[in-house]
């Protein structure tokens, strides 16, 4: 079974981008089997539908824009994804990723499992770095996609101690 991880957002746009910089830093931090992708989705949303598509599984990670504190993070199941069920929006770009799942479901080419993890952002400022808060808790996050994958009987290999430049922090 493969599973795609998909992280979304534009990095112009300081927290907007943490699912990119999320993307970034499993790469440097993992390596994983051939069944497994990494997707840097950026804001392309319903043009990497087909993507979507082809993936047995999908891991989503983005940031939403929901009640709580800058930071913290919230774990929503496929049928929570789906346009009439979740009840907070994503971020800007979210015309592509609800809409995406909606459109492959009405295709019948719905992953058969899908998670996204969201965290709610600090600042929406320009700059391509992410904010303190999100900084922060981008290994919890990669901690969490890593501990999935790993239930789904993925075998990771952890880089870790190869060591990798730090993220920028505005």
């Amino acid at each position: 079974m493969n599973t795609l991880v998909y992280g979304a957002g534009n990095t112009l746009v300081s927290d907007e981008g943490f699912g990119v910089h999320l993307i970034d830093y499993l790469r440097r931090y993992w390596t994983f089997p051939e069944e497994v992708e990494l997707l840097d989705g950026g804001t392309l949303g319903i043009m990497t539908g087909y993507r979507v598509e082809e993936a047995d599984r999908l891991i989503l990670v983005d940031v939403i824009d929901a009640d709580g504190y800058p930071g913290e993070i919230r774990r929503y199941g496929l049928q929570e994804l789906l346009l009439d069920r979740l009840p907070v929006k994503l971020s800007p770009h979210q015309i592509g990723i609800q809409e995406m799942l909606s459109l492959s479901a009405l295709r019948g080419r719905l992953p058969q499992s899908a998670i996204l993890f969201g965290v709610i952002p600090a600042s929406y400022a320009a700059g391509i770095a992410l904010s303190p808060p999100l900084a922060g808790v981008l290994p919890a996050v990669a901690d969490l996609v890593v501990a999935e994958l790993e239930r789904q009987g993925h075998r990771l290999i952890s880089l870790r101690d190869a060591g990798a430049p730090a993220l920028r922090v505005c």
